[in-house]
């Protein structure tokens, strides 16, 4: 199976087990976030927070998220959420916002942060 599949070697696939498989789990952040490695399969991390806030993605060091990972970010709060990284130095944020290296979030726009390399992420959907 692809990696990041919430199943293991011997695993029975059960039709529950597979239907699950179409729903996102959301995940509600009020503050700054660093995602952990729960939230690279199939989650919605929903950002919401009256003022501006960032989702900070880590250093493969400290999570080594599979290269071909997505992350689902979703700003619903009044706050702008920039998109960026913990070590800008180690790692590389990309988009074609106005800033490549941090872009932004307006409320009710949503990006998607796909991992293409060891430290290396492309950010795509409503940025600015």
């Amino acid at each position: 199976m692809a990696t990041g599949f919430p199943f293991s070697t011997g695993d029975v696939l059960s039709a529950s087990a597979m239907n699950g498989l179409v729903a996102f789990t959301t995940t509600t952040q009020t503050a700054d976030y660093t995602p952990v490695s729960a939230d690279q399969y199939q989650t919605l991390v929903l950002m919401n927070k009256a003022t501006a806030v960032n989702f900070t993605i880590p250093t493969n060091a400290n999570v080594a998220y599979p290269v071909g990972t997505a992350i689902t970010v979703l700003n619903i709060g009044a706050g702008v959420c920039t998109i960026k990284a913990v070590t800008s130095g180690t790692t590389t944020v990309n988009s074609a916002g106005a800033t490549p290296a941090q872009p932004t979030l307006a409320q009710y726009k949503t990006a998607v942060c796909i991992k293409t390399a060891t430290d290396t992420w492309y950010v795509v959907g409503g940025i600015a």
